[in-house]
Protein backbone atom coordinates (compact mmCIF):
# COMPACT_ATOMS: atom_id res chain seq x y z
CA UNK A 1 0.00 0.00 0.00
CA UNK A 2 1.26 3.62 -0.86
CA UNK A 3 -1.06 5.11 2.09
CA UNK A 4 -0.39 4.20 5.71
CA UNK A 5 -3.24 5.59 7.25
CA UNK A 6 -2.54 6.41 10.94
CA UNK A 7 -4.21 4.71 14.05
CA UNK A 8 -5.03 7.44 17.09
CA UNK A 9 -5.76 6.27 20.11
CA UNK A 10 -8.56 7.38 21.37
CA UNK A 11 -7.17 9.49 24.31
CA UNK A 12 -5.06 11.36 21.39
CA UNK A 13 -7.68 12.97 19.60
CA UNK A 14 -8.09 17.06 21.24
CA UNK A 15 -11.16 17.75 22.57
CA UNK A 16 -12.46 21.28 22.29
CA UNK A 17 -12.82 23.53 26.01
CA UNK A 18 -16.43 23.76 26.88
CA UNK A 19 -18.05 26.82 25.41
CA UNK A 20 -18.50 29.56 28.05
CA UNK A 21 -20.76 32.20 27.35
CA UNK A 22 -20.00 36.03 27.79
CA UNK A 23 -20.62 37.29 30.48
CA UNK A 24 -22.80 40.99 30.16
CA UNK A 25 -21.94 43.85 32.60
CA UNK A 26 -25.25 45.32 33.42
CA UNK A 27 -23.55 48.62 34.13
CA UNK A 28 -22.66 49.02 30.66
CA UNK A 29 -26.06 47.72 29.41
CA UNK A 30 -27.28 50.43 31.74
CA UNK A 31 -24.75 53.33 30.18
CA UNK A 32 -25.28 52.30 26.78
CA UNK A 33 -29.10 53.20 27.08
CA UNK A 34 -28.64 56.08 28.57
CA UNK A 35 -26.48 57.58 26.38
CA UNK A 36 -28.73 55.89 23.91
CA UNK A 37 -31.33 58.41 25.37
CA UNK A 38 -29.08 61.51 25.16
CA UNK A 39 -27.76 61.24 22.02
CA UNK A 40 -31.58 60.40 20.94
CA UNK A 41 -32.99 63.60 22.79
CA UNK A 42 -30.74 66.06 21.13
CA UNK A 43 -31.02 64.75 17.89
CA UNK A 44 -34.60 65.14 18.08
CA UNK A 45 -34.04 68.93 19.87
CA UNK A 46 -31.78 69.86 16.49
CA UNK A 47 -34.64 68.66 14.26
CA UNK A 48 -37.00 70.49 16.07
CA UNK A 49 -35.23 73.53 15.98
CA UNK A 50 -34.74 73.08 12.11
CA UNK A 51 -38.24 72.91 12.08
CA UNK A 52 -39.14 75.48 14.13
CA UNK A 53 -36.74 78.04 11.61
CA UNK A 54 -37.59 76.75 8.55
CA UNK A 55 -41.33 78.09 9.95
CA UNK A 56 -40.65 81.35 10.98
CA UNK A 57 -38.26 81.53 7.47
CA UNK A 58 -41.02 80.66 5.51
CA UNK A 59 -43.40 83.46 7.44
CA UNK A 60 -40.76 86.07 7.07
CA UNK A 61 -41.20 85.08 3.19
CA UNK A 62 -44.88 85.61 3.28
CA UNK A 63 -45.30 81.97 2.62
CA UNK A 64 -47.74 79.72 5.35
CA UNK A 65 -45.19 78.56 8.14
CA UNK A 66 -46.81 74.66 8.28
CA UNK A 67 -45.36 74.32 4.68
CA UNK A 68 -42.10 73.61 6.71
CA UNK A 69 -43.18 70.22 8.15
CA UNK A 70 -45.13 69.28 5.05
CA UNK A 71 -42.69 66.73 3.11
CA UNK A 72 -41.89 67.30 -0.60
CA UNK A 73 -43.97 70.85 -0.14
CA UNK A 74 -41.42 72.59 2.24
CA UNK A 75 -39.21 71.58 -0.49
CA UNK A 76 -42.03 73.77 -3.19
CA UNK A 77 -42.46 76.56 -1.37
CA UNK A 78 -39.19 76.94 -0.51
CA UNK A 79 -37.86 76.54 -4.20
CA UNK A 80 -41.33 79.50 -4.87
CA UNK A 81 -38.86 81.43 -2.44
CA UNK A 82 -35.79 81.80 -3.43
CA UNK A 83 -36.91 82.22 -7.08
CA UNK A 84 -36.32 78.25 -8.90
CA UNK A 85 -38.43 76.38 -10.88
CA UNK A 86 -40.54 73.90 -9.22
CA UNK A 87 -38.81 71.20 -11.65
CA UNK A 88 -35.85 71.53 -9.53
CA UNK A 89 -37.55 69.17 -6.96
CA UNK A 90 -36.84 66.01 -9.88
CA UNK A 91 -33.23 67.18 -9.21
CA UNK A 92 -33.34 66.82 -5.51
CA UNK A 93 -33.77 62.85 -5.91
CA UNK A 94 -31.20 62.31 -8.54
CA UNK A 95 -27.94 61.30 -6.77
CA UNK A 96 -24.86 63.84 -6.55
CA UNK A 97 -27.21 66.04 -8.55
CA UNK A 98 -28.93 66.62 -5.20
CA UNK A 99 -26.44 67.88 -3.30
CA UNK A 100 -25.48 70.83 -5.75
CA UNK A 101 -28.72 71.74 -5.95
CA UNK A 102 -28.99 71.73 -2.21
CA UNK A 103 -26.05 74.35 -1.83
CA UNK A 104 -27.58 76.04 -4.62
CA UNK A 105 -30.19 76.69 -2.79
CA UNK A 106 -29.02 77.59 0.11
CA UNK A 107 -26.74 79.82 -1.45
CA UNK A 108 -30.20 81.39 -3.03
CA UNK A 109 -31.87 81.32 0.50
CA UNK A 110 -28.93 83.40 2.12
CA UNK A 111 -29.19 85.73 -0.96
CA UNK A 112 -32.82 86.22 -0.55
CA UNK A 113 -32.37 87.21 3.07
CA UNK A 114 -29.34 90.11 1.86
CA UNK A 115 -27.11 87.43 3.88
CA UNK A 116 -23.38 86.86 2.16
CA UNK A 117 -22.29 83.80 0.57
CA UNK A 118 -20.21 82.65 4.06
CA UNK A 119 -23.52 82.88 5.60
CA UNK A 120 -24.83 80.15 3.10
CA UNK A 121 -21.78 78.15 3.83
CA UNK A 122 -23.00 78.37 7.45
CA UNK A 123 -26.17 76.67 6.56
CA UNK A 124 -24.44 74.04 4.63
CA UNK A 125 -22.22 72.72 7.29
CA UNK A 126 -24.29 74.07 10.62
CA UNK A 127 -27.37 74.37 9.55
CA UNK A 128 -29.03 73.80 13.86
CA UNK A 129 -27.07 77.03 14.20
CA UNK A 130 -27.59 79.63 10.67
CA UNK A 131 -30.88 78.42 10.47
CA UNK A 132 -32.44 79.99 13.77
CA UNK A 133 -30.19 82.73 12.99
CA UNK A 134 -31.86 83.19 9.42
CA UNK A 135 -35.31 82.57 10.96
CA UNK A 136 -35.05 84.56 14.55
CA UNK A 137 -32.34 87.22 13.38
CA UNK A 138 -33.28 90.68 11.97
CA UNK A 139 -32.89 89.56 8.48
CA UNK A 140 -35.53 90.74 5.54
CA UNK A 141 -36.89 88.55 2.51
CA UNK A 142 -35.77 90.44 -0.45
CA UNK A 143 -37.91 88.69 -2.86
CA UNK A 144 -36.43 86.03 -5.34
CA UNK A 145 -35.65 89.10 -7.79
CA UNK A 146 -32.46 89.65 -5.64
CA UNK A 147 -29.57 89.64 -8.39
Amino acid sequence: MFFHVAQHAPHAIPHAAPYVAPTVNSGSVIAGLIMGGVSSLICLAIVVVCLVSLWKIMVKAGKPGWAAIIPIYNIIVLLEVVGRPIWWLILLFVPIVNIVVAVILALRLAKVFGQSVGFAIGMILLPFIFYPMLGFGDAKYLGPDVA
